[in-house]
């Protein structure tokens, strides 16, 4: 088996050739986030700097193409580049410079042919685009047009899958080895289908289509990732898939930052895997406090207690993780016979991915019984109290597994009007009566519910 520079312990090192953003949303900024995300060395050499945000872009002012020669050879006879990507060129000088400079080196060569902004300004000057061409385009292992990219490539409209196959096709025969036409901007419907062409097949790409407004520097994770995964030794079809998984993430999870296109969010896989630990910690802490409170068991509902806590970018119930078989009554409290996993809640998970839509703080849940003391000490307490009735359920959300509680937690939202700390229902045929707390993380949540249980007990004895 053909082993990696990763396996070798050596970090693959990738140089992204590119402009400078300001704002940090694209350009060298985040090629090497996304470097950093996959676990690849990034270097860069700077070819222009902009002074930008969100949506517009105020000047620019290009390097001396010597400079970026020098850049390039530097980091070369240092490191090596086992992978390099392009990004903004700008001008047909640099164009040439970087062209000359990259052919002395034997490295796979992503090329984005960055020609305007998303705020509609040119960054590729009049005249340099048949220098790209003439100059980059024989030496690229793969170019990776958006729609207009491709259109001013190809000067014929892309409007179908048909068209973007014809047009990868074509600017193979300009001289790169690959190309892969991105549709993000085509009309096709629920998708977002890019199309490589390679080695005489074209292979589609497809992902739901995401109705967000986080694409500020796509196209520049989007070739970094590729790059990345070049560089860390994958064939290109594969570097394409994992790189097509990776920026779909990085712009579901995008970052709600500027008044313009907001930008991608290139660490979120990174974030997910380093907050597995902190969450199983935060559940596995609230545990402890669960047993070792004899009066929680006052809380307990015949079918257990639970306690889950979601990943910040929770998608389905492997992203929470909760206490295997619940926390059952025994005597002198409650008591669990494993620790916590991922996975092992679907009923709370179903309850957090849903409020977490609304209100992505409220990571933590657990459920108690419902009382009407208890309901009255949740007042008292000040917390916000909703609740859904099983009974107004229509039909073809009943008839789903599954679909219950995310329908229940939209009817408890819009019953209150925001999201809420506690959402309870009266039970159906077959369901006992629950109550479902929520918070920041688990230990608080377990901490809040040890002064609940207090509470009920010392309520409940002022009865007798």
């Amino acid at each position: 088996m053909l082993k990696t520079l990763e396996d070798m312990g050596k970090i693959p090192v990738a140089i992204t050739i590119a402009g400078s953003d300001s704002s940090g949303g694209a350009g060298i900024q985040a090629d090497l986030k996304t470097f950093a995300a996959l676990n690849v060395y990034g270097t860069t050499a700077i070819t222009c700097i902009t002074a930008q945000n969100t949506y517009s872009i105020a000047a620019v002012e290009c390097v001396k193409p010597d400079i970026i020669r020098e850049q390039i050879r530097q980091v070369a006879e240092d490191m090596g580049i086992n992978a390099g990507k392009t990004g903004m060129l700008h001008s047909r000088e640099i164009i040439k410079a970087v062209s000359e400079e990259i052919s002395k080196y034997n490295f796979p060569l992503v090329i984005d042919p960055v020609m305007v902004a998303k705020s509609g300004k040119p960054l590729l000057e009049p005249g340099a685009e048949d220098a790209l061409k003439e100059y980059l385009f024989p030496l690229a292992l793969i170019v990776t047009p958006n729609k207009f990219e491709t259109e001013r490539l190809t000067g014929k409209s892309i409007n179908s899958i048909d068209d973007a196959k014809k047009a990868a096709r074509e600017i193979c025969s300009m001289g790169p080895k690959a190309t892969l036409v991105k549709g993000g901007h085509l009309n096709t419907a629920e998708e977002s289908i890019d199309v490589l062409y390679y080695e005489g097949r074209y292979r589609i790409f497809s992902v739901k289509r995401l109705n967000v407004e986080t694409t500020h520097g796509t196209g520049c994770s989007f070739s970094a990732a590729i790059t990345a995964f070049l560089a860390r030794g994958e064939k290109l079809p594969l570097a394409v898939k994992y790189a097509k998984d990776f920026i779909t993430q990085a712009i579901k999870f995008g970052l709600n930052v500027g008044k313009g296109v907001k930008p991608v969010n290139p660490m979120a896989p990174l974030y997910r895997e380093a907050a597995k630990y902190i969450v199983l910690k935060s559940v596995e802490d609230a545990r402890r406090i669960l047993e070792a409170t004899p009066n929680i068991a006052d809380l307990a509902p015949e079918v257990g207690i639970n306690i889950a806590m979601a990943l910040p970018y929770a998608e389905d119930p492997n992203d929470v993780a909760a206490i295997p078989g619940r926390l059952m009554k025994v005597p002198g409290g409650v008591k669990s016979s494993s620790p916590p996993e991922f996975g092992a809640s679907g009923h709370l998970a179903r309850y957090l991915l849903e409020l977490i839509k609304y209100d992505s703080s409220k990571r933590a849940a657990i459920n108690i019984k419902f009382s009407e003391d208890l309901l009255k000490i949740l007042k008292l307490m000040g917390l916000k109290i909703s609740f859904y009735d099983r009974r107004e359920e229509p039909p073809e959300v009943k008839s789903v597994e599954g679909m219950t509680i995310p329908w229940g937690v939209r009817q408890a939202i819009f019953r209150l009007g925001e999201t809420p700390d506690v959402i309870y229902h009266m039970g159906d045929l077959g369901k006992e009566p629950m109550m479902v707390l929520f918070d920041e993380n688990a230990v608080k949540l377990a901490k809040k519910v040890t002064r609940i249980a207090l509470k009920y007990r010392q309520l409940t004895k002022s009865y007798h």
